[in-house]
């Protein structure tokens, strides 16, 4: 294994035994639920966004495998204080990189993706590509979805 695949592992380690922003979003202004039902992953997603339109709180839950749940922790910490037109350009990015095999990877020092760089593995992996993509589709929805009448 090469010394930068063994950090990308330890970073998707890290982020599954103790991930980040897995908490509810009071109140929220987006919310939706994912599910892979191939392998049993699920999430759930919210945000709330500041005054200025820039996500303010994100957080999930949920329950599913160590690309998974990390890909959700990162996610979370990247978006903090990214408007929403800025989330939806990310998680394209973030989808190009994982599923183009041939797509070369972003800089280290990418501020958008490099935190994401430890689950570009995944496009070696087909059938690991949604668990690692399905909290930034959940997050879609939620960005497309109105917000319930009781988030807030």
């Amino acid at each position: 294994m090469t010394e930068l695949s063994a950090l990308y592992q330890a970073v998707v380690l890290d982020h599954n035994r103790a991930p980040r922003n897995r908490h509810e979003v009071q109140p929220h202004d987006g919310e939706a639920d994912g599910n892979n039902p191939l392998c049993g992953d699920w999430v759930h997603v919210e945000f709330r966004l500041d005054p200025a339109g820039c996500i303010e709180d994100i957080g999930f839950n949920g329950e599913g495998c160590a690309i998974s749940t990390a890909s959700a922790s990162i996610m979370t910490e990247v978006l903090k204080g990214r408007t929403l037109d800025e989330a939806r350009r990310i998680g394209e990015r973030f989808q190009h990189l994982v599923t183009d095999r041939e797509a070369p990877l972003p800089a280290a020092d990418d501020p958008d993706l490099e935190k994401l760089l430890a689950l570009a593995g995944v496009r070696d992996y087909p059938m690991r590509v949604k668990c690692a993509t399905l909290a930034w589709h959940t997050l879609q929805a939620a960005i497309e979805a109105p917000a319930s009448a009781d988030s807030e």
